[in-house]
């Protein structure tokens, strides 16, 4: 693999600890910030509706900027959302440097994937992406513990100073090591993207990602409050925990990929039911050490391994439904996959809030999911439906 794929995947390592790393430190933020926790939770779902709605316009608008200065304009950006993020001395301004991290995180993703499958012949073109897209992963298994750890031992105005420092770095690698020349594929209006959004079929499958990653986020955003209050680990320990958790994302992930190859639908049927399950029984085993930190591995596996399936099935839908629009639609489920965030955010926060309290987080988390689940039902029964005499039901 060429070098410049590296400064890529660098960069991707960079963007995904700075989305999730607030993860593990929103009781830490909360208390020094002197916010409730619901109102810290808000960190994560502005993030992510930056991401939602600002990817799609600003790929619009960036279309015809050259992609090696677009790159080097969206890695500075990142620098300075984080460096805004680290010297935040009041709430308003810690959010103003995640809605600035969140735009270069949307566009970056959206032609970054492009950019990694021209720099290598088109046979390794699936692996170019895959490498870069590692980084997430990686930065789940280490950057988000790591990026806990130095939160508390030096504040967590440390962290985001420190993934400013990763930004810098990705900067330096693309500036050095990225080509002058880079192809570019005719730029994607937002009218292609209102036509896509038109469809039905497209927008069952946006259900199902929202809903889907959504129960997810309703307890991953506020599990560190929950390894704490209700488990009773300590803060030190909660980032050992997170990378258990992370290294269980890692492996659900890449299952998930090998699961959903053939049907991706049945996959993501029964993921689901799995998922919603697990989720409901974290809320009866989260408050005893060793049931909680088994089912938090179950649910690490679950909550990630629909990723692959989800984004494969919109693709191939797509290509069915939509065939002159398959990328716009592979990126408006990136969207779907942060609203989700968002929504699972801000409802987790509404839960925390109500007399139910913290501990029933995973509870509405599995309702979300099981909203995902009945979505994928109706789907896959509209593919058999509609599948012509003789043809199997490829999605089902």
């Amino acid at each position: 693999m060429p070098l410049a794929l590296f400064a890529l995947t660098i960069a991707a390592y960079a963007i995904g600890t700075t989305e999730f790393v607030i993860v593990g430190l929103l009781p830490t933020v909360a208390n020094d910030l002197q916010i409730t926790l619901p109102l810290a939770g808000l960190i994560v779902s502005i993030y992510a509706l930056g991401v939602t709605f600002g990817a799609p316009v600003l790929t619009a608008l960036t279309g015809r900027i050259a992609r090696k200065p677009l790159l080097l304009g969206l890695m500075a950006l990142f620098v300075i959302g984080n460096l805004v993020a680290g010297l935040a001395s009041s709430y308003g301004m810690l959010l103003v440097g995640r809605i600035l991290s969140a735009f270069a995180h949307g566009v970056f993703f959206s032609v970054g994937a492009t950019i990694a499958a021209d720099l290598v012949p088109e046979n390794r073109r699936a692996s170019a992406i895959a490498m870069m897209f590692m980084g997430l992963t990686v930065a789940i298994v280490t950057g988000v513990p790591l990026g806990t750890l130095i939160g508390q031992t030096f504040g967590w105005r440390a962290t985001f100073i420190a993934v400013s420092g990763l930004g810098v770095i990705a900067f330096l690698g693309i500036l050095a090591l990225l080509p002058a020349k880079l192809s570019k594929a005719a730029p994607a209006s937002l009218m292609d993207q209102v036509r896509v959004l038109g469809s039905g079929r497209l927008l069952l499958v946006f259900g199902m990602t929202a809903f889907g990653y959504g129960g997810t986020f309703v307890t991953f955003t506020y599990l560190a409050s929950m390894l704490q209050d209700i488990t009773g680990f300590s803060a030190g320990s909660v980032s050992l925990v997170l990378v258990l958790y992370g290294l269980a994302i890692a492996f659900g992930n890449l299952a998930g990929g090998r699961i959903a190859d053939r049907n991706p639908v049945k996959a993501l049927v029964w993921l689901f039911a799995m998922q919603a399950l697990a989720l409901a029984v974290f809320t009866f085993t989260a408050p005893y050490t060793i049931p909680a930190l088994a089912t938090l591995v179950a649910l690490g596996f679950l909550s990630f391994a629909n990723v692959p399936g989800l984004q494969l099935y919109v693709v191939q839908l797509a290509k069915r439904t939509q065939p002159g629009a398959v990328d716009v639609a592979s990126a408006l489920n990136i969207a779907a996959f942060n609203l989700g965030i968002a929504g699972g955010a801000w409802i987790g926060g509404l839960v925390v809030a109500s007399p139910l309290g913290l501990g029933s987080t995973p509870l509405f988390g599995a309702v979300l999911v099981a909203v995902a689940l009945g979505l994928t039902l109706v789907s896959g029964a509209l593919d058999r439906s509609t599948a012509t005499p003789g043809e199997p039901a490829r999605a089902s």
